[in-house]
């Protein structure tokens, strides 16, 4: 694969970013180069890297900030030796496979696909230009590579999957007395829909009614989250992106009837959520 070392910076980033629960998906060979010194890295040659990012919300921010002050410290300086092209989906999965196009035509050496639909949106427009992965829960089922120790093809990267199971236990922990569990995900992301599941096996080895409550966008959560506030005891979310794009309103709703939220990520507690057991 070309730019091995480009990649392995950008998979150390996410090595840093990740380092509590995310597991690093092959690669492992050129994450030994990605730690050089600067000296050595100052004279890499000019390279471009292309950054589709699913939305706006502040988990995926932040590893998009990561991605470019990684990069920095593995001695690529933009405007210098580094060109970063950066595409916002927005949450609009139809604009995702134009949007990679684009950063394929702007001449893309390594390009970094940030949450599940902005990855598998990278991988159906090539399979030459090297894909690494950031925020994929589920890159098998996902269908990103084939096994998660020696993927193949043009992709790899981590995956911050975290342990739903022992989410459930801080709930049972916190909330003894609760008997049901509502799982509010988006029926458009397929790590949504692998997490959900999980949940749904949690729920019932921790004795606890579980109803899934699937959103097909953002303008139906309030509904959905005033309907489930009434019926069940706390409210579960996984890492999804579409939900945690509108966190304010899922605490807004739950807050009138104060339902507990447990959630997938530390940014979705900071925004009102109960508590997690998730990453940093």
């Amino acid at each position: 694969m070309k730019n091995k070392g480009l990649i392995a910076a950008v998979i150390v980033i996410f090595g840093f970013l990740l380092a509590a629960f995310g597991y690093q998906m092959g690669a492992k060979q050129t994450g030994e180069s990605a730690e050089q010194p600067t000296d050595q890295t100052a004279k890499k040659e000019h390279k471009t890297v292309g950054i589709l990012q699913f939305v706006s919300h502040e988990a995926l921010d932040e590893i998009t900030r990561g991605v470019k002050e990684g990069l920095k410290q593995s001695g690529y300086t933009e405007g210098d030796n580094l060109t970063i092209e950066f595409q916002n989906g927005q949450a609009d999965q139809s604009k995702l496979a134009t949007m990679s196009q684009q950063l394929l035509n702007r001449g893309a050496d390594v390009l970094v696909g940030i949450a599940t639909p902005a990855a598998q949106a990278l991988a159906n427009t090539t399979k030459d230009v090297p894909i690494v992965l950031g925020a994929v829960t589920d890159p098998v089922g996902a269908n990103l590579v084939a096994d998660m120790d020696k993927p193949g093809g043009n992709i790899t990267g981590v995956s911050d999957k975290t342990p739903v199971a022992t989410q459930f236990e801080l709930a049972q922990e916190l909330m003894p007395e609760a008997k049901s569990v509502g799982i509010l995900y988006s029926s458009t992301e397929d790590n949504s829909k692998y997490q959900a599941a999980e949940a749904e096996a949690a729920a019932e080895k921790y004795g606890l009614t579980s109803k899934k409550y699937a959103v097909p966008s953002s303008n139906e959560i309030a509904q959905t989250v005033q309907v489930m506030a009434e019926t069940v005891d706390f409210i579960f979310i996984p890492l999804d992106n579409t939900i945690a794009n509108a966190m304010q309103t899922v605490v807004g709703e739950a807050n009138k009837t104060k339902t507990p939220i447990i959630t997938s990520a530390e940014t979705m507690v900071q925004q009102g959520g109960l508590a997690t057991v998730g990453q940093n």
